[in-house]
């Protein structure tokens, strides 16, 4: 099944075309695209038709679309979800909307196959449970000196979050939690007191990893809901400004 994947919860723009194997394989992404940057907007559908001429294919080839729901800010979620819901409705091709912490979880937690057992609430498909002893604490950049965040067990299956916090707040409680290791943003390394590891940010592969229950079983997508876990900067204003002397 050829998927695209886009992604834009985080400063990184992702679009990535992949292959998910009908045995439940891994994942292979054929062509991506990974901006540093913050122009949403600009970037992403450039990123798109990149890959699209890389890989020698066209649109009309994908079979369905998954997209990282965040958390995110407004604006950054705003043109993923609405770019990949208006490309899903052009190509007719379900859309599906994974949380983005989780794709970089199962990238993070290594390769998985399918063995009949139930995924996570998002459709991830089950995995090994090998790897490191300890949880998996994923985290991003929320701005205003603040992590999005989430916990694991070791085969990249969340058992708590997402979340909103200061880092320092969060480093208080991580014994509670098992943290043994980290990955996502390694800027907050120092101010968790903890190695981070990568992704530093969604990869195509780990994102249509996060929906492959749901893909491979033609599940019907659930509606696209951003995840923002905070409330908008921006209010309606209480009374009238004041424009005369």
């Amino acid at each position: 099944m050829l998927v695209l994947a886009l992604d834009t919860a985080t400063p990184v723009v992702t679009a990535g075309l992949v292959d998910l194997p009908a045995d439940g394989s891994w994942p292979s992404v054929r062509a991506a695209r990974a901006h540093d940057g913050r122009k949403h907007g600009e970037l992403l559908m450039p990123a798109v038709l990149e890959i699209v001429a890389e890989a020698a294919v066209v649109l009309a080839d994908v079979e369905a679309v998954v997209v990282g729901c965040g958390p995110g800010p407004f604006t950054g979620l705003r043109v993923g979800i609405v770019s990949a819901a208006a490309l899903g409705d052009a190509l007719g091709v379900p859309v599906h909307g994974v949380c983005s912490l989780d794709a970089v979880a199962l990238a993070a937690a290594g390769r998985f196959t399918l063995s009949g057992e139930p995924g996570t609430s998002d459709g991830a498909a089950p995995r090994d449970a090998a790897g490191p002893p300890g949880n998996l604490l994923v985290v991003t950049d929320a701005r205003r000196r603040e992590t999005y965040w989430a916990v694991y067990d070791p085969a990249g299956r969340r058992l708590t979050g997402p979340s909103v916090e200061a880092p320092e707040q969060l480093r208080e409680r991580l014994p509670e939690l098992f943290v043994g290791r980290a990955a996502g943003d390694a800027a907050f390394a120092e101010r968790l007191d903890l190695e981070i590891d990568g992704p530093a940010s969604p990869p195509p592969d780990g994102l249509v990893a996060a929906a492959s229950g749901a893909l491979l079983a033609g599940t019907e997508p659930a509606p696209l809901e951003p995840l923002y876990l905070r409330r908008p900067d921006a209010v309606e204003p209480t009374g009238r400004k004041r424009v005369t002397a």
